[in-house]
């Protein structure tokens, strides 16, 4: 809807809300303190609307300024989603929409595993939540700690998993080549 369609709509919506409260012109005037003449302008389309105008309306009617112009719900943003377990990691997918990048948050329980480095196409990016996470690439054999993050293409051979120190939380980012974050991991032992 464009800007013109949106205020085109308050007049008659501003009319209506009146009406239904069964307020006249002059009675919405005194509470407003705006003219009868400039109320029933905005109502009729001949006056656009402005904040100075509208914001008194909205006190008077009791409503949201949302109301009086007709702004389209947001809905809830909020992601519900069920975790998913996959070899013994548990997965909350952080993203609604299937395809382009996808976002996870990981839970890697407390356990030493021997690394079986893998390929794919794309990139993948990790960021440590709490605990510590090995991440295996390529020559690099490197451990990330809470606020530390990660990005690599994942044509290179990589592994991540626990350190065996305890369990790792951490968000997983992966998708098309060419979408990519900031790199920051040190070396271990560094």
């Amino acid at each position: 809807m464009t800007t013109d369609e949106v205020l085109a709509g308050v007049g008659p919506r501003l009319r209506q809300m009146r009406k239904d409260r069964e307020v006249t012109l002059a009675a919405l005037s005194e509470t407003t303190g705006i003219s009868v003449s400039t109320l029933s302008r905005l109502e009729s389309g001949l006056r656009k609307p402005s904040l100075e105008l509208l914001l008194p309306i909205a006190r008077a009617h009791q409503v949201a300024l949302d109301e009086l112009v007709g702004a389209p719900p947001t809905g809830d943003p909020r992601v519900r989603s069920k975790p998913i377990v996959m070899g013994g990691r548990t997965h909350w997918p952080l993203t609604r929409q299937p395809g382009g990048l996808q976002a996870y948050k990981v839970l890697e329980p407390r356990r030493r595993q021997e690394p079986e480095p893998r390929t794919h196409e794309g990139y993948e990016w990790l960021y440590v939540l709490s605990g510590k996470l090995r991440l295996v690439l390529g020559e690099h054999d490197v451990v990330l700690t809470a606020g530390e993050a990660a990005e690599f293409d994942t044509r290179v051979p990589h592994w991540f998993g626990s350190t065996g120190e305890g369990p790792v939380e951490f968000l997983s980012l992966f998708g098309p080549q060419g979408e990519r974050m900031h790199v920051r991991a040190r070396p271990k032992g560094a």
